[in-house]
């Protein structure tokens, strides 16, 4: 049985799921509770709300420090990704290693786990089917060249760039090394 708990941070309305295992689905802000909870229930119908055990009230609040920009390292909660292809279980387990304010590439992923770059596309498929987005943060996986390529989560990847603004990364073309002279 699943359980679910919306609840509201600095950057909207959130959403978790749990079942005994732990943690199961994350839903990004949205900027209503009901819109949240709508999303929620389209992957879990069968979830009932519940406020949420110890361990998860502490992803809660880690959820709301993240919002709020502070530092905040999702790798110690306990997921249940029963039902994901055992690849892209490798996958998250190698996204989740991806450190506040650092990012990677599709392929740079794919290389770590010991595949080659045929696998990019494979790890960018994960990254878009990730359950619990943030927790297994998909957000630090960009395109090749460092571009920020897609994010399924409502705000599309404009979101992915506000959350790796949070971390002090920019993505983007760089800043000209001159300035104008003015005349």
């Amino acid at each position: 049985m699943h359980h679910y708990h919306i609840f509201e941070t600095a950057a909207g309305y959130c959403g978790i799921a749990w079942r005994d295992a732990g943690i199961t689905r994350f839903q990004l802000p949205t900027a209503s509770a009901v819109a949240t909870e709508r999303l929620l229930l389209r992957r879990l119908p069968e979830a009932e709300p519940r406020e949420p055990p110890p361990t998860v009230e502490e992803a809660v609040a880690a959820v709301k420090r993240y919002f709020e920009g502070k530092e905040t390292d999702f790798s110690g909660f306990e997921l249940d990704l029963a039902g994901q292809d055992a690849f892209f279980r490798h996958i998250y387990a190698a996204a989740r290693r991806i450190p506040w304010g650092r990012t990677t590439t599709y392929g740079a992923l794919a290389k770590e786990l010991g595949a080659g770059p045929e696998a990019a596309r494979d790890v960018g498929q994960a990254m878009a089917k990730n359950p619990v987005a943030l927790i297994i943060p998909c957000h630090r996986v960009l395109a090749a060249g460092g571009k920020i390529g897609g994010f399924s989560a409502p705000g599309g990847s404009s979101a992915k760039m506000r959350m790796l603004e949070l971390e002090g990364v920019r993505v983007g073309p760089p800043e000209p090394a001159q300035q104008s002279l003015g005349f």
